[in-house]
C-alpha cells in the first residue's frame, strides 16, 4: 500500500489513520502529484486554489475506490490535517464496512484529551459532542475514556509536588510469547548476561539514588516490570530491592509493584523476597484462562499453576495484586474469553487489566500462519463483554491507553475496584509525573507541568548493550539535571 502526499506532509497522522484499517504493515511513503503507476495507493492532496484551498483525498485498494474532497477559504482556521485525516477515515470505512470506535483518534491516551477538556471547564455533554463531531469518536468510547477520567480525579489531585516514581526493568523471560515485541531476553539465552546485568542495575540505582536526593526529588512509587521480573532467582530479587530501599528515601512511598507475570517464574521463595522487600502490590497475569490459548502464544505454564501462584501470593499476605488478561488471542473465542473474565472476578482480585492484542511486526505472531486469522479476530465483543462485567461487579476504569496496530483499533482498560486503583499506572499514562527508569530498555520520562515541557531519556535496549556501554549511559543522565535546572 503506498501513501502518496501531495502539497503537505502529513506523513504520521496519515500513516496512522491507514493503520486502524490495515495494521502491522509497512507503507510505501511517495512526494508526487500522481498516482501513476501505483496499483493500491491513498492520495492525499492538499492544493491552493487561490482563493480557496482544496482538499482531496482518494483511496484504492482491495479491488474498491473512494473519494472525498472539500474547499476551505484561505483563511479559514480549521485544521487541514485533521480534516484530511477524516476524510481518510471515510474513504476507509467506505471501502472495508468497518468504522473504528475511537474514529480518528489515533493517540496513545484518549484520556488525556477529556482530561485537558475538563480542566478547561467543559462540560461532560460539551465533551461528548467534541469527541464525536470532530475526532468521530463513538458513544460507547467516549463514555468509558469519561469514566476513567472521573476515577482520576481524586487520584492525580493528591499528586506530592516535587516527587517521582522509580521503574526498574528487569529484561528476561522464560519463553517469548508470539505476541511480544518487547525488548526481553528468554532467561535461557541471557543466561550468560543476568549476573552482570543485575551488577550494572544495582549501579544505576545507586546512581539515581543520588541524583534524586541532590535534586531533592521524593520518592513516591515504586514499579518493576519487564520482561518478567521473577525470572531471575529469589536472591537476584532481593538484592535489587535491597539496593532500591538503600539508595532511596522510602518513607513517603505510597505504592510499591512488582510484575510476578507469569505463572511458571513464580514461587514461594521469591514472593517471600518481594514481600520482606517491601513491595505491597503485585501482578499475577494469567493472559487467559484456557490451556489451548496458552499453548497457541507459546506459554509454559497451565491456567492451574496461574490459580495456584494466585492463592500462594493471597496466603502470603499480599492484598493488592493485579490481573492480565488480553483479548483477540489466537485460538480464543468470546464465550472462552467470558469465562476468563468471570474466573478472575470470582478470584476478586483488585485489578484486572484487560488488554487488546496488538500485532507488531517485531512479534512472531507477525510472521506466522495464524496472522490471518488474528485480524478477523471478535476481540470487540470479547472487549465489550469484560467492560460489562466489570462494571457490574463493582469494577471501575482508572487508566487506558491505546497502541497502533490493536485489533479493531480498540485500546487496554485497567480496571480497579474502588480504593485500589495503581497510581503509578495513571501518572505514567497520563504524563504528570517524572519516571525515573533504570535498566535495559528503561525509558526515563521527565515531566515539568507548569512550564508544559516533558522531555525522556532512553537507555540501551538490550542487556548486552546496556552492560557494555554503561558508563556512556550514565553520561546521557546528566539530562535529568539539566532539565530540573531549567525549570528552577
Amino acid at each position: 500500500m503506498t501513501l502518496i502526499f501531495c502539497g503537505n506532509d502529513y506523513k504520521y497522522e496519515i500513516e496512522g489513520i491507514m493503520k486502524l484499517f490495515i495494521p502491522a504493515s509497512r507503507f510505501k511513503i511517495v512526494y508526487s502529484d500522481t498516482a501513476a503507476g501505483e496499483e493500491e495507493y491513498a492520495f492525499i492532496l492538499e492544493r491552493d486554489e487561490g482563493a480557496e484551498i482544496l482538499l482531496s483525498v482518494k483511496t484504492v485498494c482491495f479491488g474498491k475506490t473512494a473519494s472525498r474532497e472539500m474547499l476551505l477559504a484561505r483563511d479559514d482556521s480549521s485544521d487541514r490535517e485533521l480534516l484530511l485525516s477524516k476524510m481518510l477515515f471515510e474513504c476507509m470505512s467506505e471501502i472495508t464496512g468497518i468504522r473504528p470506535k475511537w474514529g480518528v483518534m489515533t493517540g496513545v491516551r484518549p484520556v488525556k484529551r477529556v482530561n485537558k477538556y475538563l480542566s478547561e471547564g467543559y462540560s461532560k455533554e460539551e465533551i461528548r459532542n467534541i469527541l464525536s463531531e470532530d475526532f468521530y469518536c463513538s458513544e460507547e468510547k467516549f463514555e468509558i475514556a469519561y469514566r476513567t477520567a472521573m476515577t482520576q480525579a481524586d487520584i492525580t489531585s493528591t499528586l506530592p509536588k516535587y516527587s517521582f516514581s522509580l521503574y526498574v526493568s528487569i529484561p528476561f523471560c522464560p519463553t517469548r510469547c508470539s505476541y511480544c515485541s518487547f525488548i526481553s531476553q528468554t532467561v535461557d539465552a541471557g543466561k550468560k548476561i543476568i549476573p552482570a546485568y543485575i551488577d550494572k542495575l544495582c549501579e544505576e540505582i545507586r546512581y539515581t539514588g543520588k541524583l534524586a536526593a541532590k535534586l531533592g526529588l521524593r520518592l513516591d512509587t515504586v514499579y518493576f516490570g519487564g520482561g518478567t521480573p521473577t525470572s531471575v532467582s529469589a536472591a537476584y530479587l532481593s538484592r535489587i530491592m535491597r539496593t532500591v530501599s538503600e539508595s532511596f528515601d522510602m518513607s513517603a512511598v505510597r505504592e510499591y509493584t512488582v510484575e510476578a507475570g507469569r505463572a511458571d517464574t513464580i514461587t514461594r521463595d521469591k514472593l517471600e523476597a518481594i514481600k520482606q522487600n517491601g513491595c505491597s502490590r503485585i501482578s499475577v497475569n494469567p493472559q487467559t484462562l484456557n490451556n489451548s490459548v496458552l499453548q497457541a502464544i507459546g506459554r509454559r505454564h497451565t491456567a492451574e499453576q496461574f490459580l495456584e501462584a494466585f492463592a500462594l501470593a493471597r496466603s502470603l499476605g499480599f492484598d493488592e495484586i493485579n490481573t492480565d488478561i488480553i483479548a483477540g488471542l489466537p485460538t480464543d473465542t468470546p464465550e472462552s474469553f467470558e469465562r476468563t473474565i468471570s474466573g478472575l472476578i470470582d478470584l476478586s482480585p483488585e485489578n484486572i487489566t484487560v488488554h487488546t492484542l496488538s500485532i507488531k511486526r517485531a512479534a512472531d505472531l507477525n510472521r506466522s500462519e495464524e496472522k490471518s486469522t488474528v485480524l478477523r479476530s471478535a476481540a470487540s465483543v470479547m472487549v465489550d463483554t469484560a467492560a460489562q462485567k466489570l462494571l457490574s461487579n463493582g469494577f471501575a476504569p482508572y487508566y487506558l491507553y491505546r497502541q497502533k496496530n490493536m485489533l479493531e483499533n480498540l485500546e487496554n482498560i485497567g480496571w480497579s475496584k474502588p480504593g485500589h486503583e495503581s497510581l503509578y499506572n495513571i501518572f505514567i499514562m497520563e504524563e504528570i509525573q517524572t519516571i525515573l527508569a533504570v535498566g535495559a530498555g528503561a525509558s526515563s520520562k521527565l515531566v515539568d507541568l507548569e512550564g508544559g515541557r516533558l522531555e525522556r531519556i532512553f537507555n540501551y535496549k538490550l542487556p548486552l548493550e546496556y552492560v557494555r556501554s554503561f558508563d556512556y549511559m550514565l553520561e546521557k543522565k546528566k539530562a535529568v539535571e539539566r532539565f530540573y535546572a531549567e525549570k528552577e
